[in-house]
Formats: structure tokens, sequence, C-alpha cells
């Protein structure tokens, strides 16, 4: 009862009778659906290079419909730059002569005239004789696969060749990689800094970056880089230094929800830079301060008042506490030289520096005295408490007849039309730095200008 469908008759096929195959079925709309279904955009040529298949991740990715590419000469002109068409073809086309898969990275054309980067592979079709018939080509999409690459060029460029330190600090604060720069500046090995407390590599410095570190963990990294003074432990000692920081926060990106992985910490030494700009903000404020002290010692009628505000307006961010020293009169006569105070810094309160010595009595300097060594050398002598505890300092300093806090001192020879005439004696407190040279040549302008005005006065002693 059975009838072929071309006769036109209604009977039905039974449920045992195999459908007829379709005249002029060869398969191609089996093959259409299959490459249709594939997640991989697919294209063949045929051994002229003419477009004989193109699927619809094809069309998803370029826009160009299968009805718009079979049947086009390669891909010269439309989805090729002209310019590159030849080198693309010659490469696509290659396969059909090279065993194996041959894979090669292209910039396509868009239909809207977009570029897209994309990998392919090719591979010879080949005809019942057996010879190259065409070439099929698989491509797709590659720009996840160049950020992948690029992000793991990018770590190992800054975790080997970068000039500047890249420090992975975990949840805890505890550094979990370490480039090459990072563990020099740290003065340590790669290996030997891991997992290690920050408190063990910095001896200052520490609280404020690890505070930088815990505010990037819970509110993200800050809109500019900070400058971090720090103080670096190594074998052979502490080291100032200021790093230019730039955090940023780490988060998985395999989960849902953000969870913290720690922070990333890139920091580029500027310690020379910031010290250069330092040390002329310091030498301007102090010009300023000269010429500020000279208008105000213009105005006083007194030479010593003069003398007493070069001192005040020399102290301002330079000393604590300041003392003016004379020769004592008839110092000719003795062995050792003798001093008398005439004006000093108020000791435990702020206040102007006042004249004082009305009654001529030496000062109890002992034995070597650096007050007095200045006097003998006519040149400037500093002293230091060294590293005494705080009880031990206080006493080093009373017994030179200095105020208790003092733990610096930088004496200043006084001279008058090439006369030795006393000493001046700069002190600094607890937390201060020493005195360095560059100070002395600050004090050694100030001492000129106490001097002057005080042999104006007539308050220094005789010749020597």
């Amino acid at each position: 009862m059975s009838a072929s469908r071309r006769s036109g008759t209604t009977d039905e096929l039974g449920p045992d009778e195999p459908e007829p195959a379709r005249e002029g079925s060869d398969g191609s709309d089996l093959l259409a659906a299959l490459l249709d279904g594939m997640d991989a955009a697919l294209c063949a040529f045929d051994a002229d290079g003419t477009v004989t298949h193109w699927n619809r991740e094809a069309e998803r990715i370029l826009g160009w419909s299968a009805e718009e590419a079979v049947g086009r000469a390669g891909f010269a002109g439309w989805a090729v730059r002209s310019a590159d068409a030849e080198e693309v073809e010659a490469r696509l086309m290659s396969a059909m002569d090279a065993p194996g898969r041959q894979v090669n990275e292209f910039a396509l054309l868009t239909k809207d005239g977009g570029r897209v980067l994309v990998r392919t592979q090719s591979a010879a079709v080949r005809g019942p004789d057996g010879k190259p018939a065409g070439v099929y080509c698989a491509f797709s999409e590659v720009h996840a696969q160049i950020d992948l690459e690029r992000s793991i060029a990018l770590s190992e460029a800054l975790l080997e060749d970068a000039s500047w330190g890249v420090v992975l600090v975990d949840a805890d604060l505890r550094p979990a990689v370490v480039n090459a720069h990072a563990a020099r500046a740290l003065g340590a090995g790669r290996t030997s800094v891991l997992g290690r407390p920050l408190g063990e590599l910095l001896a200052q410095g520490v609280e404020e970056l690890e505070s930088a570190l815990t505010h990037v963990l819970a509110e993200g990294a800050p809109p500019a880089p900070a400058e971090l003074w720090v103080s670096v432990r190594t074998p052979e000692g502490e080291r100032r230094r200021c790093w230019r920081s730039g955090f940023v926060r780490l988060s998985s990106p395999l989960a849902e929800e953000p969870v913290p992985l720690g922070v990333g910490w890139l920091f580029q030494d500027v310690t020379e830079a910031r010290q250069g700009e330092q040390e002329a903000s310091l030498l301007r404020f102090r010009a300023q301060q000269l010429h500020r002290a000279a208008r105000a010692a213009a105005e006083c009628e007194d030479p010593a008042e003069a003398a007493t505000v070069h001192l005040d307006f020399a102290l301002a961010g330079f000393a604590d506490h300041a003392l003016i020293d004379r020769v004592a009169d008839g110092a000719e006569d003795v062995e050792r030289v003798r001093l008398v105070r005439i004006a000093a810094t108020p000791s435990g309160a702020p206040g102007p520096s006042r004249l004082a010595g009305r009654a001529g009595l030496p000062v109890r300097y002992g034995e070597g005295h650096p007050a007095v060594q200045c006097v003998e050398r006519v040149g400037t002598v500093r002293a230091d408490v060294g590293s005494m505890g705080a009880e031990e300092a206080r006493a080093w300093a009373l017994a030179r007849q200095w105020p208790g806090d003092a733990v610096h001192a930088l004496c200043v020879v006084l001279r008058s039309r090439g006369r030795t005439l006393g000493a001046v004696t700069f002190l600094r407190g607890v937390g201060r730095s020493a005195f360095e040279r560059s100070d002395a040549m600050y004090a050694e302008d100030v001492a000129v200008r106490i001097a002057t005005a005080l042999d104006l006065a007539g308050l220094l002693g005789d010749d020597r």
C-alpha cells in the first residue's frame, strides 16, 4: 500500500517503513546544519579560494550572512583590508599543501567596518582522489586569550624586570609575593621576606604603611599615590627612605561576591629627589629668616636687643634653645678661657631670648666644655649625648649648664673685626636630629650678625 510521495497519493507510510530519500539529497543539508550548530566560526574555500561554506557563528562574529559570504573570492575587499588580503589568503591557502593544521592570527573586518582579531586553525580538504580540493577554516575571537597572555606577561615583567618595587600583601598584611626590586629595597631576599610582619622589615613608618593597606582592603585604592617615609632594617643598620606608593585592592575573579585577596603595593624610591627639595626649601626658609631678622634688628634702638632678635629668628625650625657666652674680662690672665652668660632663651617655656650676666660672673663650665673648645679653637664644635638613657642624658646636659632636655649641641664662635669674643650655642632636644654641616654654615651666618650687634652694644669682653 505504500507509495512514493512523488506520485501525489495520500497513502501514509507504515510505521515500519522508512521514508524514502529525497531526490537529489547528497547530505549537504545535514552538513549545513552541523556547521551552523558549531560554537566555533567555520568557513571553507575551494581550491581557487572561493568561499563555499559560512556558518552562523562566523556571521555572528563578522556580521556577514552566508548569502553574502558564500561565492566570494577570498576575503579581499570585504572581510580583510585590501592591503592585507594577499598575505591573509596566502597563509590560509597554504594549508592545502601542509600536513596537519595551521594556526594563524589575523585582523578581520566586520560588516559595520570594525576590526576583530581572530585566531584561525586551517586544514586541507581532500577530494575523492585524495588530492587537496580546498581548505576549511575555524576561527574565534582571541581577545580573552590575548588578555590572559598579556596579564601573565605583565605579571612576569613586574616581578622580574620592573624598575619599581611590587609587593603583593595578603589580607593579614604580610608579603605574599615580592619582586626583585622590592626585595633589594627591603634589604632582604625575595623568599626571606615572605610571610613576615612588616614590622620586622621596617623600623619606622610601619604604622603608616599598615594603615594605608588596611584602608585599601576596606575602601579600595586611593585616588592618588602617597609618599611614605620609612626606615628599613638592614645588616648595615637602618636606612631612611621615601617611597612613592600606589595601592590596588585584589579580589578573586572567581567568586560571585568580591573576596579580598590582599593589596598590590607598588612603590618607587624618591628619597634623593625629596631630600633635595627639602634642602632647597630649608635654604630658602633660612635665607628668609635672616632677612626678616635683619629688618627687625634694624628697628631696635638697643644693639643688645638686636642681638637677641637675631637669635630668636634663628631658632625657628632650627633649634630648641640657644645661649650666648662672652669671654670674661681679664681672661688673658688665666690659663683657661672663662665665659660669661649674657643671653639665653627661657628654659621650659616659649618666649623671646633674655639678656643676662650683668654681674659678670663666669659660668661654671668644666674642662673640655664644647663652648670653651669653640673659643679656644676659634671654630665650630658639635656635641651629642649618644646612646645614653634618659636619666644619663639629662645629667649630661645639666653638667654642661644646658637645659635638661638638650641632647644635641652646636657651638659657633663669635667674632667681630678679627677678634674672638665668645660663643653662641644652639641646642636640640629629644626627637630632633643631630646638627649637620649645613646647620653649622647657617649658625655661622647667624653668629656673625649677633657678634656685630653685641660688639656695638659693648657687651663683649676683651680682645683675644
